[in-house]
C-alpha cells in the first residue's frame, strides 16, 4: 500500500512539474533546482552569482525552507525578486508549491530563477519541480563519499560544484576517491572545485551559468 500511495504521489508531482516545466519554456525562463545537504554553501553560492549575473540578467529567487526566512534575508539586497516557501517540516519543495508561486513573478521579464530547495540530498532529488537542470552542490566537510552514497541526485544533475575546497587541508576529505566515485555515477557532468568564500574557482562558474541563461 506504501509504495502505490508514494507512486501516486510522485506521479501527480511529475503530472504538474511538466506544466510548470511547459510554462517556463513558452515564458524563456531558465529554472535552476539547487540542491545540497544544509551548510554545504547554496545561499552563499546564490549571493556571489547573483551579484555576477544581476547587472546582465534578470532574476528571480525561490527560497525553500523548513521555518524562517533567514536565508532570503541574506538575499535581498541584491534587489531581485524573492519569494520564500515554508515546508513547515516537509523535507522538498514539489512542484505543485513552485505552481503556486510562479505567478508572484512576471516571467515575460525574467531570464532565470533560482531554486534554493531544502537542505537535503535524499528527497529533493525524488521531486521533479519542472525545473531546467538540476545543480547539485556538496563541501570538502561533508566527506568525499557522496557521490556514490546519494547517486540519483549525481546522475541527474547537470552540473556539481565541489564547495570549500580552501578547506581539504582541515579534513580528511580525499578529492581522489570523490572523482572517482563521481566517475562511476556519471563521469560526463561538468564539475567545478570552488571556494565561494574565498572566490576561488568562481569565474569558470560564472561564465558556465551564463552560457546556460544565454543558450536556454
Amino acid at each position: 500500500m506504501e509504495i502505490k500511495i508514494m507512486k501516486n504521489v510522485l506521479d501527480r508531482n511529475k503530472n504538474k512539474a511538466n506544466e510548470v516545466r511547459a510554462l517556463l519554456k513558452e515564458k524563456e525562463v531558465l529554472m535552476v533546482n539547487m540542491i545540497s545537504s544544509p551548510g554545504a554553501g547554496k545561499t552563499t553560492l546564490l549571493e556571489k552569482t547573483l551579484g555576477h549575473l544581476k547587472s546582465k540578467f534578470k532574476i528571480a529567487v525561490i527560497e525553500g525552507d523548513i521555518a524562517t526566512d533567514r536565508d532570503a534575508q541574506r538575499l535581498k539586497n541584491h534587489g531581485v525578486p524573492i519569494v520564500v516557501i515554508n515546508t513547515e517540516g516537509g523535507c522538498h519543495l514539489d512542484s505543485h508549491s513552485i505552481s503556486k508561486v510562479l505567478p508572484e513573478f512576471d516571467l515575460d521579464n525574467l531570464d532565470v530563477i533560482f531554486v534554493e530547495n531544502v537542505g537535503n540530498l535524499v528527497c529533493p532529488s525524488h521531486f521533479d519541480l519542472g525545473e531546467t537542470f538540476k545543480l547539485a552542490l556538496v563541501s570538502t566537510t561533508e566527506g568525499d563519499d557522496k557521490p556514490i552514497k546519494y547517486p540519483m541526485l549525481f546522475r541527474e544533475a547537470k552540473v556539481i560544484l565541489l564547495n570549500k575546497i580552501d578547506l581539504i587541508e582541515y579534513t580528511n576529505f580525499n578529492k581522489a576517491s570523490f572523482h572517482i566515485d563521481l566517475n562511476n555515477v556519471n563521469g560526463k557532468v561538468p564539475l567545478f572545485e570552488i571556494s565561494c568564500t574565498k572566490n576561488t574557482g568562481m569565474e569558470k562558474w560564472f561564465d558556465w551559468i551564463v552560457t546556460q541563461i544565454i543558450s536556454k
